[in-house]
């Protein structure tokens, strides 16, 4: 009797496993089209073209970047959440989509751990306070003097509300006690060209964004908050070094595909990732571009997200109205 039960079930059981394997073993039949939630040539544009690249050459299929900027990465992220769970969908974003956009406004859209499946976390980057060449503001000091001096005078540049750039500039502004006020822009490259420009007075943004017109001599870094000084501007300091660790802040990039998506196929770009970025060249690259090539697994990436998660709503019930 158990025997003939077990024959009964067979058939069922292989219909339940076999979409899993079948996803394995036949995936990718035909190019990936990888959304990044902003325009070209800002640091996440650079990092979704470098991983990219090194993804296709290892799956045998082409990786198509979509750039879909605006409404502080809602439209690219929506894009994706909204796509077939298939594999054939991926976003490449910064901890804006994952953890400070749903943190931070009121009615975000979307939930992040609900939503989308994350897959690894690939590089982390930190964020530098720039300021024009020819701003009068020499120190991090200079500034927080004039913000307090003149509440609101001192504008700084972000990507819109509720994105990296604003929540790393309201740490700060919540550290120290000062007053400034935020210009939203389109993207990291609409944002630079205001801090050129002069239009804005600072801004906060990648290295990866910053670094050729630092080295160009048009502008000027006050301040870094991540954990640790930057290797290639060793001259620039902390913000814990400067007395201000309640403002420090480290931008990340992830790879994530929509929610119900085939563990299989999590499970083996996890493995392809996993390879990828052991790549010296692709490190080399990267590090160029001011970023740190990393792996952090889809488990433990979502662990990350939690934690930030908790910590930037904390952030944002302090300040109503900051983030609409």
């Amino acid at each position: 009797m158990q025997r003939r039960s077990l024959l009964k079930l067979a058939p069922a059981l292989a219909c339940a496993t076999a979409p899993s394997l079948h996803a394995q073993e036949s995936w990718p039949q035909r190019p990936l089209r990888m959304v990044v939630p902003f325009p070209p040539g800002g640091g996440t544009d650079l990092v979704a073209r470098a991983i990219g690249q090194k993804l296709s050459q290892q799956l045998g299929q082409a990786v198509v970047i979509d750039n879909r900027p605006g409404a502080s990465t809602w439209i690219g992220t929506d894009a994706v959440i909204r796509s077939a769970p298939d594999g054939y969908t991926l976003l490449l974003s910064g901890s804006t989509s994952y953890t400070v956009t749903p943190a931070l406004k009121p009615q975000p859209g979307y939930d992040p751990l609900k939503d989308l499946m994350p897959v690894a976390m690939l590089a982390k980057t930190p964020l530098l306070l720039a300021v024009p060449a020819g701003s009068q503001f020499q120190s991090l000091a200079d500034l927080l003097t004039a913000a307090r001096a003149r509440p609101g005078a001192v504008r700084y540049a972000t990507y819109g509300p509720a994105t990296a750039p604003q929540l790393a500039a309201l740490l700060l502004e919540q550290a120290t006690g000062v007053q400034m006020q935020d210009i939203p822009y389109k993207g990291s490259a609409q944002a630079a060209t205001a801090l050129l420009s002069a239009e804005v007075e600072c801004g906060y943004d990648t290295v990866a964004s910053l670094a050729p017109h630092l080295r160009a001599g048009k502008l000027r870094a006050l301040a870094t908050p991540g954990p640790q000084r930057i290797a290639s501007l060793p001259e620039v300091p902390t913000l814990a070094e400067l007395h201000w660790p309640a403002a420090s802040f480290e931008g990340w990039y992830a790879l994530a595909l929509p929610a119900r998506s085939p563990a299989a196929i999590v499970e083996r770009l996890n493995r392809v990732l996993r390879d990828i970025m052991g790549d010296p060249g692709l490190q080399a690259q990267l590090n160029r571009q001011g970023l740190q090539g990393v792996f952090v697994d889809a488990a433990a990436l979502r662990q990350t997200m939690g934690d930030e998660i908790t910590r930037f709503k904390a952030v944002a019930a302090r300040h109503p109205g900051r983030f609409d």
